[in-house]
């Protein structure tokens, strides 16, 4: 058992499709999500995607033991309909990641489908003093303030106070993009408004409307 086992994972080693596993092992499809469901279980393998994405199975030939609280991309996951795959294993130690953080994070890593993932976490904020300070923080107060002004555009998202909004609008000395060299076409009043440049496009928010 233990030989056929390691001859598995050498031959799945790495980052997996489903389709793949399939071609790998050469086997029936409901063959493969078995084998890989039973590696899962023992803890060598790590899945990612889902939903509009497709399922990805990270395996390793040694155990995957997890150490410390969810990351970045484990709180999105969890409370975005957008879900993204992890480029690598992020985990906190000695905190968990609020939902503030998370938001502030994706903007400040300008980074295009973390930032569209993050969005639906402003319909969770608690505390938009905590949200304000940590923008402050990060110095992307009118970013955030823009974003979230978008989101309320595409889908229901919880009011925020007319006192954390004046703050967040009053900020100066911050870049305009969110993204370097991305404009939007079709948010041209938040963009004046917030003077910043939305990155994203009605088009680009689609994937909320599914």
């Amino acid at each position: 058992m233990k030989e056929h086992i390691e001859d598995r994972l050498n031959k799945l080693e790495g980052l997996n499709t489903i389709e793949l596993i399939v071609k790998k092992l050469n086997v029936k499809k409901s063959t493969a999500i078995k084998k890989i469901h039973e590696l899962k279980k023992m803890g060598y393998v790590e899945t990612s995607g889902g939903g509009k994405q497709p399922r990805l199975y990270r395996v390793s030939i040694t155990r995957m033991q997890k150490i410390g609280n969810p990351g970045l991309y484990d709180v999105i996951n969890k409370n975005s309909p957008i879900k993204l795959v992890k480029p690598y294993e992020h985990r906190v130690i000695g905190k968990n990641i609020s939902i503030e953080e998370a938001i502030v994070l994706a903007v400040k890593s300008e980074n295009f489908r973390l930032i569209l993932a993050s969005l639906a976490l402003f319909n969770k904020v608690k505390t938009w003093s905590k949200l304000y300070e940590l923008a402050k923080k990060e110095n992307v107060r009118r970013k955030t303030g823009a974003l979230y002004e978008l989101t309320r555009e595409i889908m229901r998202a919880r009011r925020m106070n007319d006192k954390t909004q004046k703050l967040l609008l009053n900020a100066k000395h911050e870049k305009k993009d969110i993204i370097a060299g991305m404009h939007s076409e079709d948010f041209k009043d938040i963009e004046k408004k917030w003077n910043v440049h939305i990155p994203f496009n009605y088009n680009d928010l689609r994937r909320y409307k599914e």
